[in-house]
């Protein structure tokens, strides 16, 4: 299950809405996993080590005794656990609550983002919130994208518009991109047209970011240690965008070229 999520977070067209219900899920799984996952990860280690011709049994060390100090309190003794138990203890149990911390980091950051587009997740979301309730998403979501006192839309004018696309709005559940083709066709949206596109530019994990720095190790090389910013900036983006690229017509990017760089400039006319 956590190849499964990990691979459906990292995918270039996740949401937040959606990856918010995938960690949710995968944290619902560890924390079910740490309370009855530890026997069947031992019968599952135990048939692998049969397999690997491994004697599987735990180790136990050699237990070195202490001698005490005679102001030392005698009743208060080291609990003595089995090398089972001391593996759940230091190793199973630790490693689990590591996830779980991570994934809880993790959720926090997407309630904090699902507060304030959460609204805007889906057309059923959008037309289920009354007048007052959707006039205080428009109201947070202005003070959220605020900076140095302005913002890049207007509360007032957002409820407008949202109220009047609640109207027109095709039936069915939509999601953000779908609004957003549909919003793109009436230019007297603007506001729902910046707060959506704010929505669906949102990183949702640091995938995108990781597959760049990779792209761009393979693009610089030693033997291209002397390539100027501008250059590696376009070839990056040739390769990163390479779907967008092979859809552009590169005879009309050719002659938009010539024309730029026309060397020979006719002066007088024959």
């Amino acid at each position: 299950m956590v190849n499964l999520v990990n691979k459906k977070l990292q995918s270039s067209d996740m949401l937040i809405d959606v990856a918010i219900k995938e960690v949710e899920r995968l944290i619902s799984f560890f924390v079910e996993f740490r309370n009855t996952g530890f026997a069947k990860a031992i019968d599952i280690a135990k048939e692998i080590a049969i397999e690997m011709d491994i004697d599987p049994v735990f180790p136990q060390k050699r237990v070195i005794r202490r001698k005490k100090q005679f102001d030392e309190n005698t009743a208060e003794s080291d609990t003595l656990l089995s090398a089972e138990e001391s593996f759940k203890v230091n190793y199973f149990l630790y490693i689990v609550d590591q996830a779980l911390s991570s994934l809880n980091t993790r959720f926090e950051q997407y309630k904090e983002y699902e507060k304030v587009f959460g609204f805007l997740f889906t057309s059923h979301k959008l037309q289920s919130l009354d007048d007052n309730t959707l006039k205080s998403h428009c109201s947070h979501l202005e003070d959220a994208l605020k900076n140095n006192g302005q913002s890049d839309i207007d509360a007032n004018d957002l409820y407008v518009e949202l109220r009047l696309l609640n109207k027109i709005l095709p039936r069915g559940n939509l999601g953000p991109v779908d609004i957003l083709d549909f919003v793109n066709q009436n230019a007297y949206l603007p506001n729902a047209i910046i707060a959506y596109r704010v929505l669906l530019t949102i990183p949702v994990t640091v995938a995108s970011a990781e597959r760049s720095f990779s792209k761009l190790k393979l693009l610089k090389s030693y033997l291209r240690s002397t390539m100027t910013q501008e250059r590696l900036n376009g070839l990056a983006l040739i390769a990163i965008e390479s779907d967008l690229l092979e859809s552009i017509d590169y005879e009309d990017v050719i002659d938009n070229f010539a024309s730029k760089n026309a060397r020979r400039i006719a002066l007088f006319k024959k």
